[in-house]
């Protein structure tokens, strides 16, 4: 027998929205698993990336050193710098450095206008900046060269080891270099 034309037909009760508790708790617990897993890969990541990005940082400034120079017509150095207005002499890079023109030939700002930029904690609270023993700045002639010895910066991780150097050669190009096999961290 059919039924009626104007029956009325029955819907099925909905279903009730959302998660359980255990639903709930299952998902996090593999969200906190994932979590740990990736957490030490991710680090070394971005450990190398902040090195990355201080080396190019320092070639940057080099360059801008030795514009400086070439367009002033007048020596410009570069110099590790504790508080931005002078050389701190040592050859730790890490607390920030300072470009200016060398007016006077004494490799110190005489003049607050001298200082071409300055830039203080330019890196990550992890790395450390370490130049070689005996020089602890660089200084451009206004032909653009640096003469002395060649000067390397290493940009070494909180463990030790170096991540990328920056060498500076007698003409006074930088070029970067990243070691294939770990390599400790000299002072």
């Amino acid at each position: 027998m059919p039924s009626p034309p104007n029956s009325v037909r029955q819907r099925p009760t909905p279903l009730p929205h959302g998660f359980t508790l255990i639903e709930l708790v299952v998902c996090l617990a593999v969200f906190a698993l994932l979590a740990a897993i990736a957490a030490p890969p991710l680090s070394a990541l971005l450990e190398r990336h902040r090195a990355i990005a201080a080396e190019h940082a320092l070639i940057h400034h080099l360059q801008l050193a030795r514009m400086t120079a070439v367009t002033h017509r007048k020596p410009a150095v570069l110099c590790p710098s504790l508080d931005g207005r002078s050389c701190s002499g040592g050859n730790d890079w890490s607390i920030g450095w300072l470009v200016f023109v060398d007016r006077a030939g004494k490799r110190t700002p005489e003049d607050p206008a001298d200082i071409v930029r300055n830039d203080i904690h330019p890196t990550s609270s992890t790395l450390r900046l370490v130049s070689t023993r005996g020089r602890s700045n660089i200084r451009y002639q206004p032909d653009g060269r640096s003469a002395g010895s060649n000067l390397t910066i290493s940009i070494c991780s909180k463990e030790g080891t170096i991540l990328a150097q920056v060498i500076v050669n007698n003409a006074g190009r930088p070029r970067s270099q990243r070691p294939k096999t770990p390599q400790s961290c000299v002072e």
